[in-house]
């Protein structure tokens, strides 16, 4: 049977070719027709082999089961990528879905259309093809038309060489395929060892970071342990420390009595030097004891009020007496007048004693002089220590609050003393809410400033409460501690996690006073106090500066200029936030800070 290719009128469908199934032989024909087809329409050489298995096993099964049947072939330009259609149709209708070929027909063909009486065939072209117009359909009906009928033996043949060439193919695939499972072996070896190898050195450093936490937590014990025992002995050993030392000072004084008989040049002589070394023993065991109690934390300070310049008069009498060198003069003054302020006396007159008398210690001939000013913004004192003794080299000066660091020179000999006098200093500063730092050249001198909050009340609370309050502090854990510390002292607290937002919430809450971290990753303090003081609105607001490290320990501290005050994060306490609040100038008008 020959196939019916239309060339006179043009197919409604596209159509390009089509025969009828009526017998075996047409089996064959369809067969033929569909390889050369899809040659005609571009198909390459397994779509070929595909579309002829699927006519030839779809038209053996419909002669067997159903009956004579129509193929039309023909070409979809509608779609996307233009398709061979091939549509088989019948007039008996058992039903397409027994037609056991139609399964090998879904995975051979790209598209299969089940109907009653028919079974739709799509096989998308090259998508380099030409397009697919009235032309190019001439074309490829004239190809089918020119192609010679072939007998069942040479299609056989044909059929033969595309098994072979099929198989060739698979061969190659088979090849192939164990090349690259060699090579998927070969490289999953390589990541199960590099895996192995990588868990090995994972395990070997967790085991060295566990012995090394382990290691740290024994040593942090160890100090700790340490610390215990130093404070533990100094608390327990005060009385028989004291007690054989006012012994000597009081047998020293019955020698030296005049009521007590007359003594020789050379026992009075002895007696003062037993009070002497004795009084000098003592104060060295007061400063260690004290020492240790700062550190234990059972020194609190007791506030009251006082006059700093009556505070002023008996350290200048205090002192005179430890100033013999007819080459070295002191001066304690007053810049300005003073206003009473809230502090612990004894406390206070400890720092200045040991300032003084370090200034004593290290200075042969010139001047030392205590100054005090009253700094009213700032709402504290600024007490300044200075003399022109032999001075600290700067490599030494970050030492010299270490406990029992003595600066090496020519006057270390001649000036006894525990190493603690500084170091103590600065607790008991802090313990008043102060800071205290040092600057001194070698050759020029030493000055060391004490800046002292005016305080509270006597009972620890402001003198007033604080309306609105502004945080402004990247550190979630530290503003929960702030918020518990300024429950009882602000009526409104405004938190904001940055500085990025934090003039624009400045402006909206208008705050009496703001409380800022230096260290912020986005905008840090230091930018931002510079923009507070500069701006119309916000610049008469007080700002404390709030920040974890030590305020005598900043880069540049002229750069803080700006803020009302400075207090390390880690002193910060109710009593000493209470402290800060109520050294903050008032508002006139309103009663709060300005």
């Amino acid at each position: 049977m020959n196939p019916t290719v239309d060339g006179d009128l043009e197919p409604p469908a596209a159509e390009v070719a089509r025969c009828h199934l009526a017998t075996a032989h047409d089996v064959f024909v369809v067969r033929q027709l569909g390889r050369d087809v899809a040659e005609a329409v571009g198909l390459g050489p397994q779509d070929r082999t595909r579309v002829a298995t699927v006519l030839s096993e779809l038209g053996r099964e419909l002669i067997e089961a159903i009956g004579p049947a129509e193929i039309v072939f023909g070409v979809d330009p509608a779609e996307r990528v233009p398709c061979l259609v091939i549509t088989l149709s019948w007039e008996a209708d058992p039903g397409a879905a027994e037609l056991a070929a139609a399964d090998a027909a879904e995975r051979l063909m790209d598209r299969v259309e089940h109907g009653a009486n028919r079974i739709v065939l799509r096989k998308a072209l090259a998508a380099n093809s030409v397009p697919v117009d009235h032309t190019w359909q001439a074309q490829v009906r004239a190809r089918i038309a020119s192609v010679r009928p072939r007998s069942a033996m040479e299609e056989l043949r044909l059929q033969n060489q595309e098994l072979l060439s099929t198989l060739e193919d698979l061969h190659h695939r088979s090849q192939e395929l164990q090349r690259l499972n060699a090579e998927l072996e070969e490289t999953n070896q390589g990541v199960v060892a590099l895996y192995g190898e990588l868990s090995r050195e994972l395990e070997e450093t967790n085991r060295g970071v566990v012995a090394l936490y382990s290691e740290l937590e024994d040593k942090s014990e160890q100090l700790r342990e340490a610390s215990e025992t130093k404070s533990r002995f100094w608390a327990n050993v005060s009385h028989e420390l004291r007690t054989p030392v006012n012994s000597v000072i009081g047998l020293a004084r019955l020698l030296l009595d005049p009521t007590g008989g007359p003594l020789g040049a050379d026992q009075r002589r002895q007696g003062e030097l037993i009070a002497e070394s004795g009084a000098t023993l003592l104060d060295m065991v007061n400063e260690l004891l004290d020492m240790a109690k700062a550190e234990s934390g059972r020194v609190e300070a007791t506030l009251a009020p006082i006059d700093p310049v009556e505070l002023l008069d008996r350290v200048r009498s205090m002192m005179r007496p430890v100033v013999t060198s007819p080459d070295v003069t002191l001066s304690v003054e007053a810049v300005g007048e003073l206003p009473p302020i809230v502090t612990d006396e004894v406390m206070l007159t400890r720092i200045l004693h040991n300032l003084l008398s370090n200034a004593v210690k290290y200075t042969e001939a010139g001047e030392i002089s205590l100054t005090v000013v009253h700094e009213v913004r700032a709402a504290r004192l600024v007490m300044t220590v200075s003399d022109s003794g032999i001075g600290i080299a700067p490599d030494q000066q970050g030492r010299v609050f270490e406990e029992f660091y003595q600066v090496p020179g020519p006057l270390q000999a001649h000036a006894p003393g525990t190493g603690l006098g500084l170091p103590y200093a600065r607790s008991l500063t802090k313990l008043l809410g102060g800071t205290l730092t040092l600057d001194s050249a070698v050759g020029r001198g030493t000055t060391v400033t004490l800046l002292l909050p005016t305080g509270t009340d006597p009972d620890g609370r402001p003198t007033r409460r604080i309306g609105t309050a502004l945080l402004i502090d990247d550190d979630p854990a530290f503003r929960e501690l702030f918020r518990a510390l300024a429950r009882e002292l602000v009526d409104r607290l405004v938190e904001v996690p940055g500085g990025t937002d934090a003039l624009t919430t400045a402006q909206a809450c208008a705050p009496d006073v703001i409380f800022l971290d230096l260290y912020m990753p986005d905008v840090d303090g230091f930018e931002l106090l510079r923009r507070l003081a500069l701006h119309p609105e916000l610049a008469p607001v007080p700002v404390v500066v709030i920040t974890a490290a030590e305020p005598d320990r900043l880069p540049d501290r002229s750069e803080l200029d700006f803020a009302a005050s400075v207090t390390a994060k880690a002193g910060l306490t109710a009593r000493v936030l209470s402290q800060i609040l109520t050294a903050l100038p008032r508002d006139e008008e309103t009663g709060g800070a300005s």
